[in-house]
């Protein structure tokens, strides 16, 4: 899960579909709506995209059951 930071990991968990490129999808999408004050945050988005145009799907699948994982143990 290094791969990524706490805040791009919450990004992702916001606009995840399930699938990779759904989730490109849907960020870029994301990107069209913010206003020009909003470079932090677009800056956070194109870092997520720019990772996972290097990933495979198999390795988004992995770090998205990750995420599950760890979210269902402190569920526990």
């Amino acid at each position: 899960m290094s791969k990524f930071n706490v805040e791009e990991i919450n990004l992702i968990c916001i606009y995840n579909t399930g699938t990779r490129t759904g989730l490109l999808s849907e960020l870029t999408k994301m990107q069209t709506h913010l206003a020009q004050d909003e470079k932090e945050l677009f800056n956070l988005t194109q870092s997520v995209v720019d990772k996972l145009s290097t990933m495979s799907d198999d390795e988004f699948d992995s770090i998205t059951a990750e995420l599950i994982a760890d979210f269902e143990e402190q569920e526990d």
